[in-house]
């Protein structure tokens, strides 16, 4: 990775957009890359919406404002979906990743995208969470989603980083982090792309 990256996280409070950010953010810097996250909010509350953004280089990173143009962007509520251009600012060849358990083909019809410019991904996230963690929190699957999407890191990476950080938060609870790194692993290997 020679180029900065950039991605951009829509969700809702609550759903761990920011939380997936950060996570991104402190496994790239232990793999040697520059890093940024930070989450932009509107009112702070359940359910408001929240974006959250990274920035990740292999050079030191100078810029101190928001994403404007991201490579990526990440949508963790679908509910999002015809209130919100999640294309915005994205330039050609980007990639959409939406939790929906509807087929990335479809999406793409859904959302009027006439050319492949913007490659659309989808991942049932929330699926995915409620089975591994026993929770309808995506912010885990969304996040190895974009690793598989991004090419950020290799799996293996953010799973051993992200497993050292869920336990100084969760040491007590093993299920749930064991439950987080089988949602990553397994969004990280479904993630469908059109």
């Amino acid at each position: 990775m020679t180029n900065m990256l950039e991605i951009r996280w829509h969700g809702r409070g609550g759903q761990g957009a920011k939380t997936a950010a950060l996570l991104l953010a402190e496994a790239a810097a232990a793999a040697g890359k520059h890093v940024q996250a930070f989450p932009e909010y509107g009112p702070e509350r359940m359910g408001a919406p929240v974006v959250s953004y990274n920035r990740i280089s292999d050079t030191p990173i100078t810029l101190h404002s928001a994403v404007l143009s991201p490579g990526y962007v990440a949508v963790l509520d679908p509910t999002f979906i015809g209130s919100i251009d999640f294309t915005a600012g994205m330039p050609e060849n980007g990639a959409l990743l939406v939790n929906t358990d509807t087929p990335a083909l479809q999406l793409r019809e859904r959302l009027g995208l006439q050319n492949d410019s913007i490659k659309v991904y989808t991942i049932d996230a929330t699926g995915i969470s409620e089975a591994n963690i026993g929770r309808p929190i995506p912010n885990t699957s969304m996040l190895g989603a974009m690793v598989a999407v991004a090419q950020v890191m290799e799996l293996d990476d953010l799973l051993q980083d992200t497993e050292r950080r869920l336990e100084k938060k969760f040491h007590d609870r093993p299920r749930l982090i064991q439950g987080n790194l089988a949602a990553i692993t397994q969004a990280y290997k479904e993630v469908e792309c059109r």
